[in-house]
């Protein structure tokens, strides 16, 4: 067959749909949701750069930090950029659950800093230590002011690990200890782990603590993982996996959460509530939960998948940018309007990503909708502009189920639905989405990093 001939080939799951070739298809699904405004922007002259001398501090270098400076770059004319973070790998985060579930080796959620943030940025290789929001600074590690003019806050998330008592992140893949959160390193031990459980079977306590998280449907994913790697290896018969949540429910919008207990209940997982992990003793295999009302209870396991509590980082949390009082305080979040992303009471600060202090958003997909609108209201500030740009809250969970299949869900602030691909079903699982997250969201991650989507 020929290759026009297999592009002219219908797509799996396009019955009733219009005619379209399939690298035009991909080419779609690759861009999701951004497809629409890039067409959109592209149909319209360019906006004129803005001439400015201001000097932006970006804290932090994951996916918000260098997308923001990309865009900067492009709307300011002079602007003077400083990246602040001591971290020279970059990690590609939505591929850990694929290489700890052994989808993917772990070269391909790794890359170099260096390669990726824009030309002409200074890069002060330091750790953020504390910020002086009054005196308009940022303190590294060393001690070092770096003065700024206006503030982007990317710093992320801290795992903090320390709230479970005996919890070891350096043995990790030992003694069925598997955590997905750290690191590529991490990742590919928590498959090691893995691999070991599913050869024999056994009891697998599956963690969700009560804290925002990053990308909250992880933990689900890794659930679903588990259990389909027993299936495959024929020791499902003899194993039992358990779901345990510090929380009500096992995800935030009803819709999402509904169907994932209907969907364990059909597989054999159990779930329980209101059970917080707070202590493990990694040698005797034995987790303690402890509920609301403080009352304990200790389970053996063979495998466990631990799950950190999430707050800011103590540059963050002990700062004055933090929300001083609400739900966001007790985590030390960054006090953002949810809309405009601008600090409530700095006017010369935005955050994006992880550490906002908002209702939803610590995923990649909501870097890909807020950082447009953090450079935009960014750069009409320094323009003497009132912000014009308002986030939704957009979030993007492509929620694996097995292997070759998984939802595709997409919600806003309010937990709305919000599905952007008119032929996808958000809450039917399908080998199309299962291909986005394996095959296309990491080159649409790669573009929003450079600004480009």
């Amino acid at each position: 067959m020929t290759q026009a001939q297999d592009e002219a080939k219908s797509v799996p799951g396009s019955a009733g749909l219009p005619s379209l070739k399939r690298r035009h298809w991909f080419g779609l699904a690759a861009a999701g949701p951004a497809a629409g405004s890039a067409l959109l922007s592209a149909a319209g002259p360019a906006a004129a750069r803005t001439k400015t001398q201001a000097h932006v501090v970006i804290a932090g270098s994951g996916l918000g930090g260098i997308a923001v400076a990309h865009r900067l770059q492009a709307l300011l004319d002079g602007v003077k950029i400083t990246i602040v973070d001591a971290k020279e790998e970059h990690n590609y985060q939505p591929g850990y659950t694929l290489v700890a579930s052994g989808v993917w080796p772990v070269a391909k959620v790794r890359e170099r800093n260096a390669q990726l943030q824009p030309e002409g940025v200074q890069w002060v290789k330091e750790m953020v230590a504390g910020f002086d929001p009054e005196g308009r600074a940022v303190i590294t590690a060393s001690g070092r002011r770096i003065g700024y003019d206006f503030l982007v806050v990317a710093t992320g998330v801290h795992l903090d690990y320390a709230q479970i008592e005996g919890m070891d992140v350096q043995a990790i893949g030992r003694e069925g200890l598997a955590s997905v959160y750290p690191g590529p390193q991490a990742a590919t031990a928590t498959w090691e782990a893995m691999q070991a459980f599913v050869a024999k079977g056994g009891q697998a306590l599956m963690t969700l603590p009560a804290t925002p998280l990053k990308c909250a449907g992880a933990p689900l994913k890794m659930t679903f993982m588990l259990r389909d790697r027993l299936a495959q290896a024929g020791t499902l018969e003899r194993s039992r996996v358990q779901f345990m949540s510090a929380l009500g429910n096992v995800f935030g919008v009803k819709a999402v959460n509904d169907n994932v207990l209907a969907r364990w209940q059909d597989l054999g997982i159990a779930v329980e509530t209101t059970q917080k992990l707070t202590a493990i003793d990694i040698g005797r295999r034995l987790a303690t939960f402890t509920s609301p009302e403080g009352e304990k209870s200790e389970r053996p396991y063979d495998f466990v998948h631990v799950v950190p509590p999430m707050r800011a980082p103590d540059a963050v949390k002990a700062s004055a940018l933090a929300w001083q009082q609400g739900p966001f305080a007790a985590g030390g979040w960054l006090e953002v309007d949810k809309g405009t992303l601008q600090h409530r009471r700095y006017a010369n600060v935005f955050g994006v990503g992880d550490i906002n202090g908002t209702p939803r958003g610590k995923t990649a997909a909501t870097v890909k909708k807020s950082a447009p609108v953090v450079a935009g209201n960014l750069a009409a500030v320094i323009a003497g502009q009132a912000p014009p740009l308002d986030f939704d809250g957009y979030t993007s969970c492509p929620m694996i189920t097995r292997e070759g299949s998984a939802l595709l869900i997409e919600f806003d602030y309010e937990g709305r639905l919000t599905p952007s691909l008119p032929f996808i079903e958000p809450l039917q699982d399908s080998w199309f989405a299962w291909l986005m997250k394996v095959r296309m969201l990491k080159p649409a991650y790669m573009a929003v990093l450079k600004g480009r989507v």
